[in-house]
């Protein structure tokens, strides 16, 4: 199944939400949230009033899943209150969200799939009959008529495996409806659906709408959010970006991207004034394409990927959740199985079928979840440093050069002002920062022609920010060819010599990262419109 974006003509035709009471349905004042000296969210404030819906947006990290975890009673707040029908409460739990009416659809689906449809919707609140047995009748009749109000047309005994990722995505409203609930926070629901998938479902919120449940709608698909939001509420680096309102016609998008992206680059991100010039196509991608993945229902599938990479270059990728940034690079790398396409390593086709092949040819990849696909956390640092580059460790017999992979280590301690103890001690008491640059240096002792290094700054304190960007500045100059994947604009800004935009597995655009900004890489990534 390949995702899509509703088309203006597909969006449901908007009424507009009657206007309400006074007193909105859920108010939020004054919410901060705060994890030890870092601040999450900071004195925000918003309200969402009976049978409207509510899009909350916001680049990545710009705070949006604290709220929602806020909201869900997952985490509870620092500061500030939340307010149902103008009464304060505090939610201690999902339960307890659940009570008040609050149901939270996240974008990994919670349904258990060898459970049927109907035990999943009543799953913890079976209906009970005579003797204090399960009443299956009772629950496949509730189940029946529930799915229908979304639109399924679907047997309530079907295992839920079986079905599509659209229709698991009814099961989830079908669930949060017979909750009985009053507000459907909704996390990126569109990001795995076809356009003709993603249709229905804007359908479905706007007949949710007209019945009276409250919509909170998180998305980074502005042209959905701008057709079928009422209002729209802004953050942006975990603060108040604005509040946008509906006026004769869908909110404008240029409009929400000034209140996303309407910043500056801070001095954190600041470009070097010198980079070296890059030299030949290193890395050539044509016609790269992927098929779906069973056993990554959510993974997105890469529809003909273009692209070059030189060596002595930083190309930066860039895209929204769903645009399949991190499957090009697994895709490269050998970790997932290409259906079509060719790759070409300096003039020489390849076929890498596994990560072992990949860095055979002289391909490194540093991923973006170092914890559980980077580091060996009960290890020492040592062994982590060289566990990819055994061979070139080994002695005659098998057995290891302990004194020169010491000597290597330090060496690169020195290069990258890895801050350790000492080279026995386990990774996982450094800081994400020293562990980004272990990882960094264990593929630097295998010499890369190509490393691809995705969100390479993700879980690091601000202070070894600069640090990371500079050592992959330095790295380009010692001719490796290096592809950045973030989600902070800012940082593939900084880094980048090129850009190139993703969205929905496709390349949608490319730019010289001295005449790219901010809002271009956003509409290039939001809407999809080329660049040259």
């Amino acid at each position: 199944m390949t995702s899509g974006t509703a088309t203006a003509a597909q969006i449901p035709a908007h009424t507009a939400a009657q206007p309400g009471p006074a007193t909105p349905l859920l108010a939020i004042e004054g919410l901060t949230k705060r994890f030890g000296a870092v601040t999450a969210l900071e004195n925000v404030s918003l309200s969402l009033r009976k049978g409207e819906v509510l899009g909350l947006m916001g680049e990545n990290g710009a705070g949006k899943s604290t709220l929602l975890k806020i909201l869900s009673g997952v985490q509870p707040p620092t500061e500030g209150r939340i307010l149902i029908d103008g009464a304060p409460v505090t939610i201690t739990s999902p339960q307890h969200a659940q009570s008040l009416g609050i149901i939270t659809i996240y974008q990994e689906l919670s349904l258990i799939p060898t459970l049927s449809v109907a035990e999943n919707i009543f799953i913890g609140r079976a209906p009970i009959g005579r003797l204090g047995l399960v009443d299956w009748g009772r629950m496949r009749r509730e189940a029946r008529e529930i799915i229908a109000r979304v639109g399924l047309r679907i047997d309530p005994q079907t295992v839920v495996s079986a079905l599509s990722v659209a229709e698991q995505q009814m099961v989830e409203i079908a669930r949060a409806l017979s909750l009985s609930s009053r507000i459907i926070i909704m996390d990126e629901p569109t990001s795995a659906l076809s356009e003709t998938e993603v249709a229905r479902l804007l359908s479905i919120m706007a007949r949710l709408r007209e019945e009276g449940v409250a919509i909170m709608f998180v998305t980074h698909r502005l042209e959905e959010a701008s057709g079928i939001c009422d209002r729209m509420t802004v953050l942006r680096d975990g603060r108040l970006a604005g509040h946008l309102e509906r006026g004769d016609g869908p909110i404008p998008i240029p409009a929400i991207i000034e209140n996303m992206v309407g910043r500056a680059a801070s001095e954190l991100y600041a470009r070097p004034a010198e980079r070296a010039t890059p030299g030949p196509v290193r890395l050539e991608v044509r016609g790269l394409r992927t098929t779906p993945n069973p056993e990554a229902p959510h993974a997105i599938v890469l529809d003909g990927v273009d692209l070059d990479l030189r060596g002595g270059e930083i190309l930066g990728v860039a895209g929204l959740v769903g645009s399949g940034r991190t499957e090009l690079a697994r895709a490269i790398f050998g970790a997932d199985p290409v259906a079509a396409g060719t790759l070409t390593l300096d003039g020489t086709e390849i076929r890498p079928a596994s990560p072992a092949d990949a860095i055979a040819l002289g391909i490194g990849l540093v991923p973006e979840d170092r914890k559980h696909q980077a580091i060996f956390a009960a290890l020492g640092i040592l062994s982590n440093f060289s566990i990819a580059a055994l061979d070139a460790y080994a002695r005659f017999g098998g057995l290891m050069d302990e004194k020169r992979e010491r000597a290597d280590l330090a060496e690169y301690k020195r290069m990258l002002n890895i801050r350790m103890a000492d080279a026995d001690q386990t990774i996982d008491g450094l800081s994400g920062g020293n562990q980004q640059k272990v990882i960094l240096a264990r593929w630097l002792a295998r010499d890369p022609k190509v490393l691809i290094v995705d969100e390479p700054t993700r879980g690091v304190d601000v202070g070894a920010k600069a640090e990371v960007h500079q050592i992959l500045v330095q790295l380009a100059a010692r001719g490796i060819a290096i592809m950045v994947i973030s989600s902070e604009l800012p940082e593939i800004l900084a880094v980048s010599d090129r850009i190139v935009t993703m969205r929905e597995g496709r390349i949608t655009g490319e730019l010289p990262a001295r005449e790219a900004s901010e809002a271009k890489l956003m509409a290039l990534m939001a809407l999809g419109e080329k660049g040259q």
